[in-house]
This record gives C-alpha cells, structure tokens and sequence, in this order.
C-alpha cells in the first residue's frame, strides 16, 4: 500500500504527467522534453528523477545523451500505462504536446533520411552482389521459433531491419549498436512503424549491458566481416542466452573479393561452416543445419544455434542446406 501511493504521489503533479505521456510515445532526451514542455532543463530534469525513482519511466544513456521511455518492468510499469491511458484524448494541454512531440519526431527522420541518402551507395553496391534481402529475411523467419519469444536481441543492429522483420514473432525486442548515427536511423523506422515493444540501445557488442541468461533469441545480422573478434561476439551473444535460446548468425560464405575489404572496411571475407560451428562449439552452442543461399558472386550463409544447458554435449554436425533445401 505504501509503494503504491508514493507512485501516485509521483506522478500526482501537472508536469510528471505530461512527461508520463509524452515518455509513452517514444525515446526522448532531456533537451527534447525540454522544448515540448517550454520548462527549464533543470525543472524537468528533477520531474524525469522522480518519475524514474518510483519506477514509472525507464532511463538509460546512450553516450552523452540519456533517453527516457514508460516503464516496462516493475510494479510500477503496469501503473504507468493506466494513467496515461487515464488522460483525456481531448485534452487541449496534452494535444499541444502531442503536436510538438511530431514536430521533433519529423525533425529526426529528415535527419536520419539524410545520413541514410549519404551512405544508402554503400550499402546498394554491396547488395547487388548477393542474393534479395527479401529472401534472407524469408528464411530468417522460417528458422525463427514460430510459437515467437518473449525476449530479442538484435547485436550490431545498424538501421533496425532486423528488428522490424522479427517484431510480429516477439514480446519485446532490444537492437544494441556502437554507431549513434545508425541508432538515430533505428529509433525513427521503429517509430515510424509503431513498433513500441522495439528499442536500440548504444552499447558494445564485446561487453553487452546484460545479465546471463537474458534473452530468448538473439540475431547478429551482416555484422562479424566487419569486426576484429567474432569468436568473442558469438561467446558474449551466447552469454545472454537463456538455455534453449535460439541464436541467428548471418554473414557470407567464403569469397575472394577483395574490393570490399578495402573500400568497405570488411576485415573477413566471408566465414566458412567448421569455422563458426567451431566457435558456436566453444561458447556452448549447438549450430544445426547451416542454410545457403547463393547470389553472384556472394552467398550469404544463416547459421542457427541454440545455447546448451550447462554440462550439455552438442550433437554432431548436421549438412548444410541451399536455397532449395538440398544439402550442399
């Protein structure tokens, strides 16, 4: 009875309300609440420690900016959605806001467009040389548990896509990069397309900002010809697997093309089979049943794996498949 009426308490004011509800529609900095609600930073600042303190919004950092969202574990969290669902949609205040709230949300995806246009080039050249995007995420889904997860985790995110293919199969997904050009990128297409159960977060994908055991599912999507040590990634990916959880690994299959080492930073040319059952092996992994599938010249390879129990013994490798499903 206590916890609940000092959440009430917190939330009991003009102010800590509007930012409940504003905290319900997206990811907002300080500097952004700031300008929707025309209060001092340091006003609005201890309303935002408030509500975080009683459990109500959710804080967390991303460099030098900390973002705000409505809570979604706790007691608390519950509470919050009740009494944002409480205000009145007519509410001349809360319409005002909602109106500058877009204003922002437009001003992020013309910037996130423009870093997209700016660096879109790279990313076409490299796909043209392998199979339909459409097809990876095809298959993507048909080896992603159909029953869905409660928890994803999505490493090396980049522009969110993985996140947007997988949303309709979880309860709640969080997609972690380095780049703050690229979350910025993820944050506008999640909000753009409702995804409120998907977030991004900065972090490093060497040393994740999680507990063991956290996730049901993870995906690392076209990120591991791009790092020093995939061996590392895969064990720390494996690290925040609950047992039985399902891992996604897609990348290319061995090649020879040298022009993407040295004009798009790739430090691996593709990834052989042995060579990542290997390290799956090693971070008590069991990787099934590789598919292919072959573009010209690239083939991208998807290589799914499910984290042991304790004390657990991978079974022996199984064959991998094409496109069509013949074992290559």
């Amino acid at each position: 009875m206590d916890d609940l009426l000092a959440t009430l308490k917190a939330a009991a004011e003009t102010t800590r309300l509007r930012l409940l509800a504003l905290c319900a529609h997206g990811e907002l900095t300080v500097t952004e609440l700031t300008q929707i609600l025309g209060q001092s930073q340091p006003r609005v600042s201890r309303h935002l420690k408030l509500l975080c303190d009683a459990g109500l919004l959710d804080r967390f950092r991303e460099g030098t900016f900390a973002f705000y969202r409505l809570a979604e574990r706790g007691a608390s969290a519950e509470l919050a959605r009740v009494l944002v669902d409480a205000i009145p949609g007519d509410d001349a205040t809360m319409t005002l806001d909602l109106e500058r709230l877009e204003a922002i949300k437009r001003s992020r995806s013309e910037t996130a467009a423009a870093y997209f246009r700016e660096n879109a080039a790279r990313w076409h050249e490299i796909r043209s040389l392998h199979v339909a995007e459409g097809e990876v995420e095809a298959a993507l889904l048909r080896l992603f548990p159909e029953e869905g997860v409660e928890e994803l985790l999505d490493i090396g995110t980049g522009t969110g896509r993985m996140l947007e293919v997988l949303a309709g199969r979880v309860h709640r997904a969080i997609g972690v990069d380095q780049s703050r050009e690229m979350l910025a990128v993820a944050r506008t297409r999640l909000e753009e397309a409702g995804l409120r159960h998907c977030h991004v977060r900065q972090a490093d994908m060497y040393q994740l900002p999680f507990p063991s055991g956290s996730f049901d599912a993870a995906v690392i999507h076209q990120v591991l010809h791009y790092i020093e040590s995939p061996a590392d990634v895969l064990a720390e990916a494996a690290r925040v697997l609950r047992p039985g959880g399902r891992l996604l690994v897609v990348d290319f299959a061995p090649h020879h093309l040298e022009a993407l080492r040295e004009e798009h930073a790739h430090r691996r040319l593709g990834f052989a089979d042995a060579e990542v059952a290997g390290w799956c092996r090693q971070s008590g992994l069991d990787c099934s049943a590789v598919v292919h599938l072959p573009g010209d010249p690239l083939t991208v390879s998807i290589w799914p794996a499910t984290r042991l129990a304790a004390g657990a013994q991978a079974p022996s490798p199984k064959p991998a498949l094409s496109l069509s499903g013949v074992p290559s």
